[in-house]
């Protein structure tokens, strides 16, 4: 099975800045498609930014384009989210994740595709 592991949530104030971690572990995230979530609280997990499963697309919600972005190093088998000009919206616990079970292919955005291995969970607060 692959594992996710994530790291380098934490406080920090709106405007800020922070890069999340996920190494993963058990197979290649080169693979596979890649994608960073965010569960606030009282609020339904939403997918952030990925990755396609051949890395030749990105995508991300309208809320963080243009601050967010996603990138993997195969070499360390880890994918990072930097994440610039937080804002208090921004607060959730972010989870990094796999659709692990399925190859896609064709034109679906990665946000679409159906995530079943997931990290942890890291917490960010924005908050002055």
């Amino acid at each position: 099975q692959l594992y996710l592991v994530e790291s380098g949530g934490g406080l920090v104030q709106p405007g800020g800045s922070l890069r999340l971690s996920c190494t993963a572990s058990g197979y290649p995230l080169e693979h596979y498609g890649i994608g960073w979530f965010r569960q606030a609280p009282g609020k339904e997990r939403e997918g952030v930014s990925c990755i396609s499963n051949d890395g030749g697309s990105t995508d991300s919600i309208d809320s963080v384009k243009g601050r967010f972005t996603i990138t993997v190093d195969n070499a360390k088998n880890t994918m990072y989210l930097q994440m610039n000009n937080l804002k208090p919206e921004d607060s959730a616990v972010y989870y990094c994740g796999v659709p692990f079970s399925t190859y896609y292919s064709g034109t679906l955005s990665c946000l679409r595709y159906k995530y079943d291995t997931w990290g942890q969970g890291t917490q960010v607060t924005v908050s002055s």
